[in-house]
């Protein structure tokens, strides 16, 4: 006899989770692998920061620069404040035990999910949002960073050389940033297909697969991609 579940688990939901995993990290590694970030929106937006730097370093005023940043980091605190608030909600959720599965079984759209099946399923959403606030904090900290580095830029009067040298080390923090908060914002839309799991299995995977296809053609193909490579040949 073919076991269908695990522990109450059915074993497609399983089986689907782990091609969702291989999704996800498959993506993750296409879009960071060393050869391929080189044509990416990612590798794009690391040239015009180093720009950004470089011309920092010729002015005196610097107040325009320091509010840019300040924009930059409140967009990265309100994803973080954002997952503080689902995880809690997912947390409440879990502790209505029960009672929660009760109402999700009144739904039309439920399928005929164990409790067991149904718990897990929150639990590891739940696990996706610790996630991403990990990675919200961490990119935090690493604009903060850069917002040190950048009262530390050398004067309008330094040397070429010495701007040069600055703009690249800022420009490396700044994209180490904009790296780690890629990949948290890069969780909410693995999060927002992994909610298609509590319809149905083969719906989680196609939502999965559309998630990636959207994130491949807005890395790679974007308009926004050949907007900002046409403003670097420009120069």
């Amino acid at each position: 006899m073919i076991t269908t579940s695990i522990q109450g688990i059915p074993v497609i939901d399983i089986a689907a989770f782990a091609v969702f995993v291989a999704l996800w990290v498959g993506y993750t590694l296409l879009a960071e692998h060393r050869k391929l970030r080189e044509r990416t929106l990612s590798a794009v937006m690391a040239a015009h920061r180093e720009s950004w730097m470089r011309s920092m370093c010729d002015r005196d005023n610097r107040i325009s620069d320091t509010s840019l940043m300040g924009n930059l980091m409140r967009a990265v605190s309100f994803f973080a404040s954002a997952s503080i608030l689902i995880l809690g909600g997912l947390v409440a959720l879990m502790g209505a035990g029960e009672h929660g599965y009760q109402v999700y079984r009144d739904m039309p759209f439920a399928p005929q999910a164990t409790l067991e099946s149904f718990e897990m399923k929150v639990l590891l959403l739940a696990g996706v949002f610790v996630y991403t606030f990990f990675q919200f904090t961490w990119a935090l900290r690493q604009f903060n960073y850069c917002c040190i580095l950048m009262g530390a830029a050398p004067e309008a009067t330094a040397e070429a050389g010495i701007k040069d040298r600055f703009a690249g080390h800022a420009a490396r923090l700044q994209d180490l940033a904009a790296n780690t908060f890629n990949r948290g914002l890069r969780a909410y839309y693995f999060a927002l297909a992994m909610m298609m799991w509590f319809v149905n299995a083969w719906v989680f995977l196609a939502a999965a697969a559309l998630v990636v296809a959207i994130l491949y053609r807005r890395e790679f193909k974007s308009k926004s991609l050949q907007t900002l490579k046409g403003a670097l040949d420009d120069r």
